[in-house]
């Protein structure tokens, strides 16, 4: 059994953790609030876009002259991968980095042997593990979750559109974490380019009785609004992304502040065995000593 210093040092060491843990989980819950709103109140939004798309692409039917619906062979593969930039949020980042290249080595795995799969890391500990692995990565940003804005997602957007649009890479995929709620985070690798304007109109038919007038052509509102769309999605996984980091370290922390205070229990009550174990032996100890000076 540990002495009665030891066990008090690391019940302050326990109840200092417990401090800390319970005021991260305060400021996750604080900042969750605020990412979630936001999330919540573009969904609409972006879904609606969605469906309009799916809409004029229903009516047309065709994918030829798209930039970003370009049918082509899969010889040079872009993986998207968004982490975060801390840790402390449980399984949030290692999830996300698996399914990135389980995703890779399964679905890719002949352009992967060639060397065809690239990624673009969103948030530094993905870019770390990427690169410490000997992963290909062409871009890494890591400093957008300190001013989470439209406008400077859309800067990597436009980067990864010119890339498929000028033929360097065939095939865009996104991993990240969707967002449910606090507690919920959905793993998702969700296509981006090309986009598969037959899926689109599938999900969003249009009846057959209603003919709208559009102005100017479908054709034009269509290639005007792809270009808009992706941006848009682009910028909700982020968003996705980044409440889901916030519930997960959330949840973390609320588990690491609830395992702390169960082991300060047990370490109390630990103590409390052992001072009482050295007072049986302090007295015992005295007993024996006076039971010698009369002998």
């Amino acid at each position: 059994m540990a002495n009665l210093k030891e066990i008090r040092v690391r019940r302050e060491s326990v109840a200092s953790t417990r401090q800390i843990t319970s005021a991260m989980k305060m400021v996750a819950a604080a900042k969750l609030k605020k990412a979630q709103n936001a999330i919540v109140q573009l969904r609409p939004y972006a879904e609606k876009m969605q469906e309009i798309l799916g809409s004029l692409s229903g009516s047309i039917r065709t994918d030829k002259g798209n930039l970003y619906a370009q049918d082509r062979d899969e010889e040079n593969i872009l993986l998207v991968l968004i982490t975060s930039n801390r840790g402390l949020c449980g399984a949030f980042n290692s999830n996300a980095i698996k399914a990135a290249i389980q995703g890779a080595l399964d679905t890719y795995s002949y352009q992967m042997m060639a060397g065809q799969v690239h990624f673009v890391a969103i948030g530094k500990k993905g870019n770390d593990f990427l690169k410490r692995n000997g992963y290909n990565v062409i871009y890494n940003v890591s400093d957008i979750f300190d001013d989470l804005t439209f406008e400077r997602s859309t800067l990597i957007a436009e980067m990864i559109m010119k890339y498929y649009v000028d033929g360097d890479y065939d095939h865009v995929d996104i991993v990240y974490n969707q967002f449910r709620n606090a507690a919920t985070q959905i793993l998702t690798t969700e296509q981006f380019l090309p986009i598969r304007m037959d899926e689109l109109a599938n999900e969003n038919e249009v009846p057959v009785n209603v003919d709208y007038i559009f102005e100017p052509t479908k054709d034009y509102i269509l290639q005007e609004m792809i270009p808009r769309s992706l941006k848009m999605q682009f910028y909700k996984t982020i968003l996705d992304s980044y409440a889901s980091e916030h519930g997960a370290r959330m949840t973390a922390m609320h588990k690491a502040t609830d395992n702390a205070t169960e082991l300060l229990k047990d370490l109390a009550l630990e103590y409390n065995k052992a001072r009482q174990a050295a007072i049986t032996n302090e007295i015992i100890e005295i007993v024996g000593g006076a039971e010698a000076l009369n002998g």
